[in-house]
């Protein structure tokens, strides 16, 4: 009996090896390679003032995939949002003489303000820590170097997992496991949600194409976050003429302070 079913499955497996099999001549390798293509629902994304955040749609398909590692669901896509790269700084609060301070502080050399993952299943469980350490793709693999030198190496993991929780608390890193589906052999889908708080700028969309654990093709392409209306105009001027943004903001304030003693003034 079990050798009836061992030459039923190797019969199974042959089948469906025979289509990549009769595109290789006989005594000779296959060199075609397997190709990732990629589309997004939009290319721009504007912030307005009733932006509550926004969901971005991710269509991608294998090229040349082999039939038999599809069948058997060695094929895993990694989907990214990256946001701009800038320094970042964690403190760390400490009580002092019944005083919340800040006693320690590390900074993070150009680090994504916002990042957005969507995989087929959990990222550990498609490749190597340490490859993807290298290729810094998922939350806890991006990498989150020190400015400076620490003569304490042990505070550098302290504040990395400092760094990331705040980040996941406020939404502008999240994962979703489940967040890509391949809805034919060879076609995908990827779901990310973009937080309401998303700075505005040049993201990067990133999808991964890995095979038996191991990356083999990966593309992207830009995606930019703008402010419209009102909240760009108000941008736009405290970068532009600081000094008259200021001016003005303080005059505002002293109208609102005299105009609210007016109107709640006991005679």
């Amino acid at each position: 009996m079990r050798t009836l079913l061992h030459t039923v499955s190797l019969a199974f497996l042959l089948g469906l090896c025979q289509p990549a099999l009769a595109q290789v001549p006989l005594g000779q390798a296959s060199t075609v390679k397997e190709g990732l293509e990629i589309g997004a629902s939009t290319s721009e994304i504007a912030i307005t003032s009733d932006f509550r955040g926004a969901d971005l749609t991710i269509f991608g398909a294998l090229n040349n995939a082999d039939e038999l590692f599809l069948a058997i669901g060695q094929y895993d896509v990694v989907v990214t949002l990256e946001g701009p790269k800038d320094y970042a700084t964690v403190r760390k609060k400490e009580r002092v003489l019944g005083i919340w301070m800040n006693t320690q502080s590390m900074t993070f050399e150009q680090v994504p303000e916002s990042y957005s993952l969507a995989s087929t299943r959990q990222i550990d469980n498609i490749d190597q820590p340490t490859s993807l350490n290298n290729i810094g793709v998922g939350i806890d693999h991006l990498a989150l170097n020190p400015v400076g030198y620490i003569p304490n190496s042990g505070l550098i993991g302290e504040f990395r997992e400092a760094y990331r929780r705040l980040k996941l608390s406020n939404g502008l890193y999240q994962r979703d496991t489940d967040g890509v589906r391949f809805v034919s052999t060879s076609l995908f889908r990827a779901s990310l949600r973009l937080p309401a708080n998303i700075p505005d700028g040049m993201h990067m969309v990133r999808a991964y194409l890995f095979k038996s654990g191991q990356l083999i093709v990966q593309r992207e392409l830009p995606l930019r976050v703008v402010k419209t209306g009102i909240e760009q105009a108000i941008t736009d001027a405290a970068h532009e003429r600081p000094i008259a943004y200021g001016f003005f903001c303080v005059l505002i304030a002293v109208i609102t302070g005299w105009g609210a003693s007016l109107i709640f003034r006991k005679d």
